[in-house]
């Protein structure tokens, strides 16, 4: 995928993101918009540098690790950086991304049904433990901080 094609799917995952984010957190349009292009940007930068520096490491490797680094207390504009993204809510950013996962899943539907109901199978099996688990791990860490 080229530079100018991801930009476009990050635009396009950053518009779709705007509007979850003002319908399902308290954040308005002009304050949701200013986190949204940090993350977005950070996305970008880490995309760029998994396509030109060597090593061959995947992208997300890099986003994560200067997403973290920008956001560390200490660093140079991590506090601007924070103060707008804490605005923008978890789920407002997975709901584009999950819909564009069943987008690219329902392109290749042929390839899909031609491993079977065991694949369904797996997914559900999957999904529901990775729900188990996750629920379990949050009910532990919210007991622990004294959350619930």
């Amino acid at each position: 995928m080229s530079i100018k094609d991801t930009i476009i799917v990050l635009l396009i995952v950053t518009f779709m993101s705007l509007f979850s984010n003002v319908l399902g957190t308290p954040a308005g349009i002009v304050e949701s918009i200013p986190g949204l292009l940090i993350l977005a940007l950070i996305a970008l930068a880490g995309i760029v540098m998994a396509k030109y520096l060597p090593g061959n490491i995947p992208s997300v490797a890099y986003v994560v690790t200067l997403g973290c680094i920008l956001t560390y207390p200490g660093v140079p504009g991590s506090e601007f950086i924070n103060f707008w993204v804490q605005k923008i809510g978890f789920v407002s950013l997975c709901t584009p991304i999950l819909a564009y996962a069943g987008v690219a899943i329902g392109k290749d539907l042929d390839a899909f049904a031609k491993n079977g109901w065991r694949i369904v199978v797996l997914a559900c099996v999957v999904f529901t433990g990775t729900y188990i688990g996750s629920a379990i791990i949050a009910q532990a860490i919210l007991k622990y901080l004294g959350q619930i």
